[in-house]
């Protein structure tokens, strides 16, 4: 087993054994997340204790979406500031959850919110449920819960932005969506995953 592998790799932290918070201060509070530093305790094979320090990111869990219309087999992409990067970046319709939402709920809200787009009924939506992944586990708590929408249906409503928010979107092919520079590693993701369906698909029709 890969555990016993790396089991023997050890440098004397039990890795087996949880690590324990010994200390968490709030040195920053922003209006979208704020940061810890910490100090956590590992516990050594002998049984001891080694302190380290780290400062971790708190941040809402978010959604990201590759949305897929069935009917002409187009995608949603879209392009904003990201100040991570400091560009005007390509990706696909994400966003944060609010507390209390459940997953699908938030992604067709955050989609109607950036896009105007809104399925004509629960029959007309597919949900691929991609999987749950850390943005940057080093670093943040943020977890993107990531999925292939495909729709059938679908219709179109006024936008709601925040006041300093600036989103463009539109439909393009899927032969445009891969060429398309896309630097988020959550919508790269996505379209991984939807690049299987699409191989399986096309070999499934061949066969």
């Amino acid at each position: 087993m890969a555990t016993d592998a790396l089991d023997a790799s050890s440098d004397g932290i039990d890795m087996n054994t949880p690590a324990t918070v010994i200390d968490s201060r709030e040195v920053y509070r922003g209006a979208i997340f704020h940061v810890d530093d910490m100090t956590i305790g590992l516990t050594t094979n002998t049984g001891g204790l080694v302190r380290i320090r780290r400062q971790v990111l708190r941040h809402a869990p978010c959604v990201v979406m590759l949305v897929h219309d069935t009917t002409t087999d187009r995608y949603l992409i879209e392009r904003e500031y990201r100040a991570g990067s400091d560009i005007f970046a390509y990706g696909l319709p994400a966003g944060l959850m609010d507390s209390g939402e459940d997953v699908e709920t938030a992604a067709l809200r955050e989609l109607a919110e950036e896009t105007g787009v809104v399925p004509t009924s629960r029959d007309a939506l597919d949900i691929d449920h991609v999987g749950d992944y850390y943005s940057s586990e080093g670093m943040t708590d943020e977890l993107a819960h990531i999925m292939v929408l495909h729709l059938d249906s679908w219709t179109h409503r006024d936008t709601h932005f925040d006041p300093d928010e600036h989103v463009e979107s539109a439909w393009v092919d899927w032969d445009d969506l891969l060429s398309t520079r896309i630097t988020a590693s959550n919508s790269i993701i996505a379209i991984q995953h939807e690049t299987i369906r699409r191989l399986r698909h096309e070999s499934n029709r061949v066969s």
